[in-house]
């Protein structure tokens, strides 16, 4: 990316934060087991502002100059020769237009010079022990400094909100990244429709899908994969995907990759023999119908939380006409007895995470939408398989719809439209499902115990 696009950022920073130093802690690696790590995902501040890709950084943006003073790992031929190149302090400044860069080995010396004259350090507390006192002990360094004329720092607030609020605004740039994402995403998930049958494991789908993004050129998983079968798609953050998909069962796949740390998040829902039976037909239809309302919502000047609550409108409509619900719609909302079978909210924002930064009440009340927001609408319906209030046909279906939606000038933009919820396309698609051999072999037909 064009080091003056980071530059830009760092500005809309500072004017957010003028009267303070803003300091910056990558994510820490983690360890998988024994000596192995888990793949390193960038700190998405860090990442936002300068580029920077590698751990043990530290970021800091000031409004006088040095405005960007990157503090990163040394070049180390044997350690590169084991883990991977660096750039170094060097390759920091010339590859990502930062002012400054020192080791990381000398950020205690030099971030006590970068503070001085300001009052306050600007740092994401609570996101990182070690960072959180690291800013505390400059704080605590620099206190003794205050014997001596000059300014040194007394503050510490929160940078997340500032800079949770830049994030929110999508560039046109930034637009163009959730648009390929979404775009690879919407392949894989159709990949996923195609190939899916009765007997192969969750596992199987989970691996067309991930092969689609990487096989595309995104770099990573935006979170977790979700694969699940029968009565594991009611569990809504089912991450094991390793049980059979069995004839008859729906198939829920909830799955995005990143495209330049971007993420896409859809989910769809679909039967594994391609046809769906009344029960989950029924229950399809209504969610259908509350994703396609409340994303007719997603207009600039809406109150964020008006989406929520025509999905949930339109959910405990669709639960009275099939019995699920005997009150009346106000009534049943009032008391909140929907919730036994739709437990979450309906959107959240969308970009460098999957659940991004950015606030969702302005004061006591919803903030309104503006163009240049990506949000997700994700109703579900999700019928527990020991749900005694319901009769035994309709126990163990989980089924959600979601989609990115960019909140523009006009009418919404689904980001997400290449993958179809139609159930009588998504039954067509299942018939034109792809001839894929089988991965590790035969797949035994295996009955859920």
């Amino acid at each position: 990316m064009n080091p003056e696009i980071y530059a830009e950022r760092r500005g809309r920073l500072i004017k957010a934060c003028p009267d303070g130093v803003a300091v910056f802690f990558s994510t820490p690696e983690s360890i998988r087991n024994g000596d192995v790590h888990n793949p390193y995902k960038p700190d998405s501040d860090i990442w936002y502002l300068s580029g920077m890709p590698e751990p043990e950084t530290v970021l800091v943006v000031r409004p006088d100059a040095p405005h960007a003073t990157l503090f990163v790992r040394s070049r180390d031929r044997a350690r590169e020769t084991w883990t991977g190149r660096r750039m170094g302090p060097e390759g920091a400044v010339s590859l990502l237009g930062v002012d400054q860069a020192f080791p990381i080995a000398d950020l205690s010396k030099e971030l006590a010079k970068l503070v001085e004259g300001y009052r306050r350090i600007y740092t994401a507390l609570g996101r990182n022990s070690e960072a959180d006192r690291a800013v505390i002990s400059l704080i605590v360094s620099t206190r003794t400094m205050g014997r001596r004329a000059g300014i040194w720092p007394t503050d510490i607030c929160d940078v997340s909100p500032h800079l949770g609020e830049i994030r929110l605004h999508k560039t046109a740039r930034e637009v163009d990244c959730m648009r390929k994402s979404a775009s690879i995403t919407s392949s894989a998930h159709l990949a996923a429709m195609r190939s899916v049958d009765p007997g192969m494991n969750e596992g199987h789908v989970q691996a067309v899908v991930e092969y689609v993004f990487r096989a595309s050129g995104s770099e990573r998983v935006g979170y977790p994969s979700i694969v699940g079968a029968g009565r594991n798609a009611t569990i809504l953050h089912y991450v094991e995907n390793n049980a059979p998909i069995l004839d008859g069962d729906l198939v829920l796949v909830d799955a995005g990759c990143e495209v330049e740390g971007y993420t896409a998040d859809i989910t769809r829902t679909f039967p594994a023999n391609g046809k769906w039976s009344a029960e989950q037909r029924a229950l399809y239809d209504i969610v259908l119908d509350a994703q396609l309302r409340a994303i007719r919502l997603c207009k600039a000047g809406v109150p964020f939380i008006d989406i929520h609550d025509e999905a949930v409108r339109a959910l405990v409509e669709g639960l009275i006409k099939i019995g699920f619900i005997t009150e009346t719609r106000d009534a049943a909302i009032a008391a909140g007895s929907y919730t036994r079978w739709y437990m979450h909210r309906t959107s959240h924002w969308l970009g460098l995470d999957v659940h991004d930064v950015g606030r969702y009440m302005d004061d006591r009340d919803s903030r309104k939408l503006a163009p240049g927001q990506v949000l997700t609408v994700e109703p579900g319906l999700y019928v527990a398989e020991d749900d005694d209030s319901v009769e035994p046909r309709w126990r163990g279906i989980g089924i959600r719809i979601e989609d990115d939606v960019l909140v523009t000038e006009g009418e919404p933009e689904v980001l997400t439209h290449g993958v179809p919820k139609d159930p009588d396309v998504i039954s067509q698609e299942w018939l034109r499902r792809l001839e894929l051999p089988p991965l590790g072999g035969a797949v035994p037909q295996i009955t859920r115990t």
